[in-house]
């Protein structure tokens, strides 16, 4: 399986669009080589390199196996949990100091997730273990502008 996106390359600079410096919006995703077996798919967008622990920025479950894009700034077909912001909304890149990175984290699993709306990470997390059929994952890098 592999998660791609026409704005930036695996372990590349995000640009300033998809960022709190810029739009704020989504970057364009596609995803290619989703098993047949797949029920759903979810996707997490998060930053390890956080001071506080990992910060979310994007939770995404129930989207159909047949889902092979998100374009930039649009809605995924699927559920839209809550990220670190407490939003149900994709939040972009926006560390404190220095570069971070930004894991954008495709799973395809054996079956839909029995989670409420507003359902947070760490409950995707729970309710997928045992149902990961297979994984993809795209880092961007980004560091604030320095006024």
């Amino acid at each position: 399986m592999l998660i791609t996106s026409s704005a930036f390359r695996d372990n590349q600079p995000i640009p300033p669009k998809y960022t709190c410096d810029g739009e704020d919006l989504n970057p364009p995703l596609a995803f290619e080589g989703v098993p047949q077996a797949a029920s759903s798919l979810a996707l997490v967008v998060d930053d390890p390199d956080a001071p506080s622990g990992t910060w979310n920025h994007w939770v995404v479950w129930d989207m159909p196996p047949t889902t092979s894009a998100i374009g930039e700034g649009q809605d995924p077909a699927g559920v839209v949990g809550s990220n670190s912001w407490h939003r149900t909304s994709y939040g972009g890149p926006c560390p404190p100091r220095g570069e971070h990175r930004y894991r954008f984290t495709l799973y395809a699993l054996d079956t839909t997730m029995e989670l409420p709306p507003r359902a947070g990470p760490r409950e995707l997390d729970r309710a997928m273990k045992g149902h990961v059929l297979a994984k993809a994952q795209l880092v961007g890098r980004y560091a604030r502008r320095t006024t």
